[in-house]
């Protein structure tokens, strides 16, 4: 498994953003910090230069207390104790920065004076370091489920129990097979220290004992780090509901989609065909929901997969979808499956190949369940078809049907949501 990644999403979330900035949980950023933030944001989206690396490592053996990786040892006990309780066999090495544009802008701005833009542009840059790693840990989650395995929380030198020192040895081992391309953007000074700063190195334990690691999969680095008074210390991840743009704000009275809530009919105890940890995940790295004025909805769906030929070349598509407002089912309206911008692996496919045209054409005419309430994907029949290209109309249904029930959970998850506070409003 390898993961190579110079165009990551970077859609921070924006709690996770504010926590970094020490705002209490639940804040809404207003006025001057609003206006800062987003500053941060455009900047960023312009000019950063984020990347992910993740391979799966050669060799893994516990010795002694100690982690063996590729013939190099490590010394987290900790890691060493869950690696064994967990039955790992393997590891996915990673590695993910917000790249040396973040640090010398914040640097800048500290030189001109403007404090509270180098202090902005600094969170930022520890937010995104954090938005890539689980966007990493998604990815590396997603390949292990497709393969029978499930993936450890990851952890990094400087963690409780491993010595920030360990990162010089730790590089050299990942930088070994792979990420040669990346000894340039990053360096690793002999105190362990990384330049540029806002970047991490993490390993993934790997097992296919699922059975074992079940009271695990909640774990965070945070339960296990013994910093004492951290200012961003956090509860463990609760499966956090993607972020939505929303209009109520500025609308008066209750908000709208309260009431849409318990109207729309979309079927919150649903069955999928798509694993629930899958769904969670996906709606959390891979989905944009966007609440209009009239509670229609906008989605967009990220599709990541590899050609079937051509040594694997990874491919990403985007899934556009319109839904007409709860109180119609969240109606089908519009949809359109195309290349994400920069993507070059469709190129790749058999079918591209032979006749390009073609393939495209039959790509964008399709829009499966259009003008049908979004619960009609719950019992559309179609094949399963798991192949990562899209050369065939069933391989193409299949990853609509993923597309479909992500929005669905989501969308229902999103409802319990409101249908639990506006009960606890009344309490």
């Amino acid at each position: 498994m390898e993961l190579i990644d110079t165009r990551p999403e970077c859609n921070v979330r924006e709690p996770e953003y504010a926590r970094l900035l020490g705002y209490p949980g639940g804040h809404q950023l207003e006025g001057r910090a609003r206006e800062l933030a987003e500053g941060c944001r455009q900047w960023f989206a312009q000019h950063g230069r984020p990347w992910i690396f993740a391979r799966q490592c050669d060799g893994l053996e516990l010795a002694g207390g100690r982690l063996i990786i590729e013939g190099a040892g490590f010394s987290s006990r900790h890691l060493h104790d869950q690696f064994a309780a967990a039955g790992a066999h393997t590891a996915i090495l990673a590695v993910v920065s917000a790249g040396l544009e973040c640090e010398e802008k914040a640097r800048q701005l500290w030189q001109e004076g403007k404090p509270d833009e180098y202090f902005f542009l600094e969170m930022y840059g520890s937010a995104m370091v954090e938005h890539l790693i689980t966007s990493a840990g998604g990815r590396v989650c997603a390949w292990a489920e497709q393969n029978g395995m499930t993936v450890l929380p990851h952890y990094s030198p400087g963690y409780a129990g491993w010595d920030v020192a360990e990162q010089v040895q730790f590089w050299n081992v990942l930088r070994r097979n792979g990420a040669a391309e990346f000894t340039r953007r990053l360096e690793v000074l002999d105190t362990g220290m990384l330049r540029p700063k806002k970047s991490l190195l993490a390993v993934f334990g790997v097992t296919r004992r699922v059975d074992r690691v079940r009271g695990l999969k909640n774990m965070t680095p945070c339960e296990n780090c013994s910093l004492p008074g951290c200012q961003y210390r956090r509860k463990p991840y609760l499966h956090f509901l993607p972020q939505v743009e929303d209009a109520r704000q500025l609308q008066p009275g209750p908000p709208a989609e309260a009431k849409g809530a318990a109207v729309s009919g979309l079927d919150r105890q649903a069955r999928y065909s798509v694993h629930l940890r899958a769904l969670r995940k996906w709606s959390e790295e891979r989905l944009h929901l966007k609440i209009l004025h009239d509670n229609s909805v906008e989605a967009r769906f990220r599709y990541e997969g590899t050609t079937c030929s051509n040594l694997g070349r990874p491919l990403e598509f985007d899934y556009h979808v319109k839904l007409a407002p709860p109180e119609e089912g969240y109606r089908i309206v519009e949809a359109l499956c195309a290349p994400a911008p920069g993507d070059t692996g469709h190129a790749s496919q058999c079918e591209y190949l032979s006749n390009p045209s073609s393939l495209m054409r039959a790509i964008a005419e399709e829009k499966p369940l259009l003008g049908q309430p979004l619960n009609a994907v719950l019992t559309w029949p179609r094949a399963c078809s798991p192949s990562g290209c899209y050369c065939d109309a069933e391989r193409r249904a299949h990853k609509w049907g993923l597309a479909l029930e992500v929005i669905h959970y989501a969308l229902a998850q999103r409802e319990k949501e409101l249908v639990k506070n506006a009960y606890d409003q009344t309490l």
